[in-house]
């Protein structure tokens, strides 16, 4: 079983981190928190959540269409993609929409017009450098940026997607109800800590100082 530990630094009552998390130990906690979520919907509502790309999330998607979660009331929309084709193969949208779409979640493309409404959750990743989404710390992502969505270019370019990027901005992510990450590693586990402790002024830092709701860390 996960070893649930919580954080109380003067400013982070609100997050618990939970260590040694499967996939498994994710996904139920997804479904319960979700299925929560629909029962406080009025009537049919619907809700929206915002899931991360990259390696993390698939094989817990995959687990999660397994679940009698109700996919037909649930919007997802990706928290960046790279500017590339749905078909392609560097895109989240494309990998997102092929495997919930068939359970019945409408996935919803980013634009960057795009109106990101209200979330139930947003769920994110963060990378070793610290980013979030696609706020890398060369973008210099506020908490007060007037646009909900917005182009950019990390620097330096990922090797292995080397394009520019849609994301949503600190405010589109924090308009939520729930955060949640999934970190893997002690790199990426360290800095988060830091983060958490004010000891750095990455994105992620930036995030969580602007964060009053429910926090939930996977590790």
């Amino acid at each position: 079983m996960p070893r649930r530990v919580f954080c109380y630094a003067s400013r982070m009552e609100n997050l618990t981190i939970i260590e040694h998390a499967s996939d498994q130990d994710v996904v139920t906690w997804l479904e319960r928190e979700l299925s929560g979520a629909l029962a406080n919907a009025n009537g049919d509502d619907r809700i929206a959540i915002s899931v991360p790309g990259g390696s993390t999330p698939f094989p817990i998607f995959e687990k999660l269409i397994k679940t009698d979660l109700d996919f037909s009331r649930i919007d997802v929309w990706p928290g960046d993609d790279r500017i590339v084709p749905e078909d392609h193969e560097a895109s989240n949208t494309g990998k997102i929409r092929a495997l919930l779409e068939p359970a019945g979640a409408n996935v919803c493309a980013l634009t960057q017009d795009a109106q990101p409404p209200r979330f139930a959750l947003v769920w994110l990743g963060m990378g070793a450098d610290g980013h979030i989404a696609s706020l890398f710390p060369n973008t210099d992502p506020q908490l007060n940026a007037s646009s909900p969505v917005i182009r950019l270019t990390p620097d330096p370019l990922p090797p292995e997607a080397p394009f520019d990027r849609l994301t949503m901005t600190m405010p589109a992510l924090l308009n939520s109800d729930q955060l949640a990450f999934v970190i893997r590693g002690e790199d990426k586990r360290a800095v988060f800590d830091d983060a958490v402790n004010g000891r750095h002024d990455l994105p992620i830092a930036r995030l969580l100082s602007g964060a009053s709701q429910e926090i939930t860390c996977f590790s």
